[in-house]
């Protein structure tokens, strides 16, 4: 799938359905996880923290994390954005601050 001249969107929760068009919507960590094996990673991914049971996005992300670094920054498109529109004030904040971190350090290295 080539996306190089449009923005790719996924939504990632358990339960609630997105109030505008993403063009993949997934609700486990390891469905996130296989999209991005078999396809690539999206521009722009909106997260919700709790999946169900003992299931968080925090999973995904932290897997999406290491690939990255696993691959010389070539995982997390340079132009990726993201959202949190969980419920939970914690999880949020803890997807925010991995990803926040992360993009930051591999920007400052150079490494997209």
């Amino acid at each position: 799938m080539n996306t190089t001249n449009r923005l790719f969107k996924m939504y990632i929760d358990d339960i609630r359905n997105p109030r505008t068009y993403f063009d993949r919507v997934v609700r486990t960590s390891q469905e996130a996880i296989d999209f991005v094996r078999l396809n690539f990673c999206p521009n722009y991914i909106s997260f919700d923290h709790d999946l169900g049971e003992d299931d968080t996005s925090m999973i995904f992300i932290l897997w999406l994390i290491q690939e990255d670094m696993n691959n010389d920054g070539e995982i997390i498109p340079n132009d990726f954005t993201y959202n949190v529109h969980s419920a939970n004030p914690i999880g949020k904040a803890n997807i925010e601050g991995y990803l926040k971190s992360y993009l930051t350090q591999r920007t400052q290295k150079g490494n997209k």
